[in-house]
């Protein structure tokens, strides 16, 4: 009897990685999906804390595309590993902190390394050539499947014609006339194929679903790096990172000021971390702060917190400073915006 073959799909959530996987499930291959979670994915935080996003689905894309599917999911947390993709990029970042090309190594490495353990035949991506200007070119494609191990086990169904033949296409495991020869930005062709195949919920591309491709997220997290002087992250940092306005008044102190009531409570959380500002005459936002201060950096920043409060109009408002259980009162008239300069906002 034929042996049943079998591959690994790397699910992003997103459309493409859909399709792929649906392509070779058509043609008699058992495939199970993996995702890596490094923390920089947009779904499910911002979509899930804010109030103002509540009619966005809350939900996790990858598990939602696997179940779709019919597929088990395998999802694989690689936070520290992922460190040093981000910090030592060997070939770079693109626009933003978004290390495309070492990101798509890495991750099709780890696949290569789970397809080892697990006993699986071969890895399939939704890559698209000339769809993203770093990591998915023609003269880029080849790089991801050397440097990542996993070679002509490597299969790109959505443009697999414009490739060279793989291990998968020469040994008849799938058939290459039925895979496809997708190429550019263009959407039109996987919109027509997901209505072949009766897809008519999916994640709709806006950039990319990582964090890293955005710049305002990209530069809080150089503030951060330029602030302790080295370049290291927790998780707790890219959560915080996605969440409030940021300020930073002085080098050595940010603030971090929530913007509506889903942020305020999901901040509550770091409480017991940072020391903490909120208003007490007038209702106003939970405030982080992050630094040391001074007696008078603790003035300015209970300035910022009543200016960002329902009482910014008022001629003084009290505010409240909590650290480790110990409270400080203060009673300050709000900064105007004009004395917040752009400098400030991270």
């Amino acid at each position: 009897m034929t042996k049943q073959r079998k591959a690994v799909s790397l699910i992003s959530g997103g459309l493409d990685s859909m399709l792929a996987t649906k392509a070779v499930m058509e043609q008699g291959v058992h495939v199970e999906g993996i995702n890596f979670f490094t923390g920089f994915c947009v779904e499910g935080h911002t979509h899930a804390i804010r109030k103002k996003d509540k009619a966005k689905p809350k939900r996790n894309n990858s598990l939602w595309v696997a179940e779709q599917l019919g597929i088990k999911l395998h999802i694989v947390d690689v936070i520290e590993e992922y460190k040093n993709v981000l910090i030592n990029p060997k070939h770079g970042y693109g626009a933003n902190l978004n290390p495309c090309l070492d990101c798509k190594v890495f991750m099709v490495q780890k696949a290569q390394q789970w397809i080892q353990e697990n006993d699986f035949d071969f890895i399939i991506t939704g890559e698209v050539i000339g769809q993203r200007p770093m990591s998915q070119r023609k003269d880029t494609m080849p790089v991801i499947a050397r440097e990542s191990g996993a070679n002509e086990r490597l299969l790109r169904p959505l443009c697999a014609k414009n490739l060279p033949e793989t291990l998968p296409e020469k040994e008849g495991w799938v058939n290459r006339e039925e895979l496809y020869d997708f190429s550019g930005r263009t959407r039109k062709p996987q919109m027509a194929l997901a209505e072949k195949y009766g897809f008519t919920d999916y994640a709709q591309p806006a950039g990319g679903c990582c964090f890293l491709t955005d710049k305002s997220y990209s530069n809080k997290l150089v503030d951060l790096w330029t602030a302790r002087g080295k370049k290291e992250y927790e998780l707790d940092d890219v959560m915080l990172l996605k969440v409030g306005r940021h300020l930073r008044p002085q080098p050595h102190f940010k603030m971090i000021i929530a913007r509506e009531e889903g942020e305020n409570n999901f901040l509550q959380g770091y409480k017991n971390i940072f020391r903490t500002m909120t208003t007490v005459s007038h209702p106003g936002p939970l405030v982080l702060i992050d630094g040391v201060l001074s007696e008078e950096d603790s003035l300015l920043a209970a300035k910022i917190t009543a200016r960002y409060s329902q009482g910014r109009e008022a001629e003084q408002v009290e505010v409240k400073m909590m650290q480790q259980g110990e409270e400080k009162q203060f009673l300050v008239k709000p900064l105007l915006s004009t004395e917040i300069p752009k400098e400030w906002h991270v």
